[in-house]
This record gives C-alpha cells, structure tokens and sequence, in this order.
C-alpha cells in the first residue's frame, strides 16, 4: 500500500488543479498555469484603458494660428472598452477643442489604439499645459494626459496679443456703392478662451456722414459661444467712408476693434420711364398705351379707351383721376376707372377720354393717375390736333332718369308698327312717360349725339342729324335713333322723353337770324312765325 502512495497523491493533485483552473477561467479567458499570479488576465482585473503617451509635448504653437495634436489611448484590458465624454482644461493663453474622435465611433477591442485630434490656437506668448480628462468603463473610469509646450511670439507675430474675442471679418468692407440704398452686412463674435466673457459695449466711432449703423445684443457669451451684430450703411456724402467696431468686455485684453470701410460712388441720373420697375409685394400700374394720341384732323368729339392693369404681386388703389389742363375740352368719362376703385394682381379697368376741341390747333396735356403702388403715380401723355372747334351749344344734355336698366332696345321697325296700331300716341309728356313703357330701351345717353336744333318756334322745331332734318311739334311722339320720344317744345330749346330718361337739345344762337319780311300766306292756311332767339331751359 505504502508503495501506490506517491503516485495516488501525484493524481489527485493534477485533478484539483484542472478543476480549479476550470473554475477560475471563463470561456474566452488566457490559458493560465500553476506557476502565474491568479490576480492577472482575469475577466475583471488587471489592464485599463491607458495612454500610449501620457505626457506629450507639442512643442511650439505660432500665436494667432492653430495646431492639430494628436493623443493615443490603448485599451490594456482583457474585454471591450467604452470611450466616453473627453474633457479640455486649458490655460489662459491657448484654447483647445476636439477635431477628430476615433475612439467614440466604437468600443475599443483589447489591445487595440485610437486616436483623438486637438486643435490648438495661441492667443498669447507663453508656455501652455491642457489637461484631459477621458470617461470609460474600465476599472479605473477616468484617465488623465497632458499637453504641453510653448505659443511662439516671433518673426511677423511678435508683439501681437491676440483678442480674448475672434471676430469674422476682422475687416469690414462694403466696397463701392452706386445706389442709394442702405447695405447691410454682418459680424460675428465668438468667445475663443475657455472662461465665460461679459460685453459691456458696442459701438461705432466714425463721422456722422459716413452712415454706419449698428444693431445687436450681445449680453455674454460662453466658452466657444457666439453672436451677430448686424451692420447697415446709408452714406450721405459722395466718397470713401471709415469707421470701426470697438466692443468692450471683461476678458484679459478687454477690447476687440472691427475696421469699417466702404466707398459711395453714385451713378447718374437717368430720365425716369413712364411705368417703373416692379417692386416685391406692392402693385404695379400700367397702361395698354404710352400715349393717348387723338391724331390729326379731329373736327367733332372724339373717346380713346386705355386698360390701367395692376402688373404687381400685391393689389393697389386708384386715389385720383386728374388732366393738366380743364379748358382744352378734354373730359375723363365717370365710367370705368374711378377714384377709390381697387385693382387686384394682374386685374385691369377701363380708363375712358373723350376730347371735344374748343378751338383749332394742337393738344398738349397729361392724365395723372395717383395710386398706391410703385411709385405712386402714372403720367400719360395726350396729344392731338384739331382743324376746328366743336360747338357745345347744340350738344344733347341728359337731365336724369333712374331707368338705365338693361332692356333690350326694339328695332326702328317695331316701334313704327307700335306707333301706327296707335299703341303710343300723342300726348303731353305729364301724361304719356308712363305709356311708353312697353317700349323701354335701355341707356338712351348718346342716342342723341350729332342731332342739332336747325330752327325753332313756339310749338315746333326742325331737327337736323345724320338721317337728315324732320320737324317735330310741341307734345307729339316721334321716333329718333330707333327710339320713341315725347317731344317738348320750350324758349330755346327741345326736351326728348324717354321711359324717365330726359334729354335736352339746345337751339345754336348763331343759326337764328330775324325775319325782317313780317310773315307770310300760303294756301295751307299756316302762317309762319319768325324764329325765336334762344332762351335759357326752363
């Protein structure tokens, strides 16, 4: 028995070591011997997440301008680690930020490196440490490193001390203006140390005649925070103009400074056009013509009709219709475009001059049409040229009548046919308007145009027109123009009813002459009057 014993002991102990190194090593742990310290490789102990480099010196940085550093953490541990928030703690003289981080795209395989980007500026002379403070959940949870080196001050940059403040642009130029109209630009403030910064003031320091405005606010401004100050030029003299930006605030330079330049070179006026240029969100009036020509030759009244179209984005209103000049005959027709009327984007009215010379010669005159789009006004030109003048003594004159519906008119036909089955018969014009209204036409104004009163007596009178001259008598009914009228023979003149529509001919004073012959006989048994010289209407 006592020789087995050795051999039996060596068994047993090769058992109790595979079964202890089974149970202290998972499945994706290091193989591990007798002869190794059981608190190295295991699942929670031993390496960390670790810079390759925890002390770097970057050596020197220029003052004014940046430099990339880059730092490489290694992970030492036996699993996957997790880079988390990486801190920057600067000195007063630089400032830092992360450009590029590979290590947050994904956990950091054992034994594996990344890398992390550092942008570094200098903003004054001097030697400079950051400090950087990793997160991970490794063991350890937080890593430490350091940079360190030197903001070189020499050669172009000597003496320079950068402000606590970076300003874009740090030179403001507008260039050279030809318009007067203001020209706004913008700057932008940015906090570039690593400690909060109070504006106290901003303001402009340049000649009042230079034009330089500005608008912002920006209270205080964080590390790394920003702001818009917004600059606007309206020059009011011809030539080049200089100012400057000076902000005022509680980092260690405690100023910052913009220069501002800009030069006004107005171009020449040029003679204004009869429509303007289209204007973003105001009206536009135009007009179908330029010109309101009436041509050459004109011996009688004479209507042009112009569209006024709104070819704006935004609707305007008409504020007035006026003409130059009052006494040339020239008259703008109430109907269509009026004072007060709105014209909508791309909607057009009807603008309507009627000329009746007042004498031979030429016409020189303008309509002006004030409105609330671009420019405000529109100025058309109206020519023309007449051999005579127009009398207005023998012009039709409407008094009135509220019957301007839309009736249809009867043909000269119908209204004969009426006439003859004694539909409509004589009668004075108290008793008989009312009778003729079976036989309403619509608007009668103008039907009369071109008629005039050739000889008039007490109760009858000779009227001449384009169908020739007929006599009509004091409170009969005839037709004229395709429509039935009562006739009222009065001292001077001729009243037309019509369905409650008056209308007047005057008797012309220079057609009347006196009949120094008395009278005369004939066989008809009428004697004829001499004719009457006009009177005012009655």
């Amino acid at each position: 028995m006592t020789r087995h014993r050795p051999q039996i002991n060596r068994l047993f102990l090769s058992v109790l070591l595979a079964a202890l190194a089974t149970f202290l090593s998972p499945a994706n742990a290091y193989a591990q011997s007798a002869f190794e310290d059981p608190g190295v490789r295991t699942a929670g102990g031993g390496g960390d997440l670790s810079a390759v480099q925890a002390n770097i010196e970057a050596g020197d940085v220029a003052l004014g301008s940046s430099s990339q550093i880059v730092v490489l953490f290694r992970n030492d541990d036996s699993k996957p680690l997790t880079v988390g928030e990486i801190r920057l703690y600067p000195s007063s003289n630089v400032s830092a930020s992360i450009a590029e981080n590979q290590c947050a795209a994904e956990p950091l395989a054992p034994e594996a490196v990344c890398a992390v980007a550092f942008s570094v500026k200098g903003l004054q002379s001097g030697k400079f440490r950051i400090e950087i403070l990793v997160r991970h959940d490794g063991r350890a949870r937080l890593l430490t490193a350091s940079i360190a080196g030197n903001v070189d001050a020499t050669g172009n940059t000597a003496g320079q001390r950068n402000s606590d403040l970076e300003t874009a642009p740090e030179q403001l130029d507008f260039g050279s203006l030809n318009a007067s109209r203001p020209q706004v630009r913008s700057v932008l403030l940015r906090n570039i140390t690593s400690q909060s910064i109070e504006i106290y003031d901003v303001t402009i320091q340049a000649n009042p005649q230079a034009g330089f405005s500005l608008e912002g606010d920006c209270p205080e401004l964080s590390s790394g925070g920003a702001c818009v100050l917004s600059v606007t030029w309206a020059p009011k003299q011809i030539g080049p103009a200089t100012g400057s930006i000076l902000i005022s605030h509680s980092g260690p330079t405690g100023v910052a400074n913009v220069s501002l330049s800009g030069t006004y070179s107005p171009s020449a006026a040029t003679e204004a056009t009869v429509f303007p240029d289209a204007v973003p969100g105001k009206g536009l009036l135009v007009s179908s013509l330029k010109e309101i020509s009436f041509g050459s030759g004109i011996e009688k009244s004479s209507s042009i009709t112009v569209s006024l179209v709104n070819a704006g984005d935004a609707p305007l209103t008409l504020t007035g219709l006026h003409l130059t000049n009052s006494e040339n005959g020239l008259v703008i027709e109430k109907d269509g475009c009026a004072k007060g009327g709105v014209l909508e984007p791309i909607e057009a009215c009807p603008l309507t001059l009627t000329w009746s010379p007042v004498r031979a010669g030429d016409i020189l005159d303008d309509v002006q049409i004030a409105h609330t789009g671009a420019r405000g006004i529109l100025v058309l030109p109206v020519r023309g040229s007449a051999t005579q003048g127009v009398s207005r003594d023998s012009g039709a004159i409407v008094l009135g009548g509220d019957g301007f519906d839309s009736i249809p008119p009867l043909s000269v036909s119908d209204i004969e046919g009426a006439i003859s089955q004694g539909s409509v018969t004589a009668a004075t014009p108290q008793t008989n308007k009312n009778s003729l209204s079976s036989y309403e036409v619509g608007d009668v104004r103008g039907l009369l145009d071109g008629y005039k009163i050739t000889s008039l007596a007490t109760n009858r009178a000779i009227v001449s027109g384009p169908g020739g001259s007929r006599v009509v008598f004091d409170g009969e009914n005839t037709v004229i123009g395709g429509v039935p009228w009562v006739v009222t023979v009065k001292s001077g003149a001729v009243q037309f009813d019509h369905a409650g529509q008056t209308i007047v001919l005057l008797f012309d004073k220079s057609l009347s002459f006196v009949n120094q012959s008395g009278s005369q006989s004939g066989g008809g048994g009428t004697s004829s009057s001499s004719v009457t010289e006009s009177v005012p209407v009655e």
